[in-house]
């Protein structure tokens, strides 16, 4: 029953939106919108008093994977004094579809779908594993590298998400508060994570 309401919910929140947008919604539904990925594991404080996974506690996996993308691939130092700039989350959104619980392994998904001067807007997703037996096989490295489009232990998950949202960081230089422009390597590496359905 709480699925089908959630499913109700997201249909009813989508269809406000103009009929573009609301295609474009329903594109960011899909694993084939996204190109990178990191295995999630959901913890027992996760869940909530309805069984599920807390709707605020989403707002964290995004911010993991998108900071992980950031560590990993774009070089940010994320210590203020080492750092040439630091990403303020400026807005962020979650569209719910389906609950997830404790204990699973769902996979996030980040897509870039704008590069600004100085901001980026980020395209996320939580995908669940697939309903089988046994729980999906997530090897050390995909940990610690994520996985990028094409990988074969994504085909373990589902291919439309269960959770779709979006943030926008503004980057700011953290000596004076003020926006500063990206560097063109950190820029590149972002670039290589654009959605098709990028504005």
């Amino acid at each position: 029953m709480a699925a089908r309401a959630w499913r109700l919910l997201a249909r009813s929140a989508c269809s406000s939106a103009a009929p573009s947008e609301s295609r474009r919604l329903e594109y960011y539904r899909h694993r084939e919108a996204y190109g990178y990925f990191l295995p999630i594991q959901t913890r027992w404080q996760d869940n909530d008093q309805y069984g599920h996974v807390n709707n605020a506690v989403y707002h964290g996996y995004f911010d993991t994977i998108v900071n992980h993308y950031l560590i990993r691939y774009c070089g940010l130092r994320t210590g203020l004094r080492t750092s040439l700039l630091v990403g303020f989350v400026v807005d962020s959104h979650c569209t719910y579809h389906a609950p997830i619980g404790f204990p699973q392994v769902p996979m996030a998904a980040l897509a870039v779908q704008r590069v600004g001067r100085s901001s980026v807007r980020y395209r996320l997703a939580l995908f669940p594993p697939k309903p089988t037996e046994e729980p999906p096989a997530v090897a050390h490295r995909d940990l610690s590298d994520g996985l990028f489009s094409g990988h074969p232990t994504l085909v373990q998950f589902d291919t439309l998400a269960c959770t779709t949202g979006c943030f926008v960081h503004v980057f700011v230089n953290p000596a004076t508060g003020k926006p500063t422009e990206l560097p063109e390597d950190f820029r590149r590496s972002l670039l290589m994570l654009r959605c098709s359905a990028s504005e």
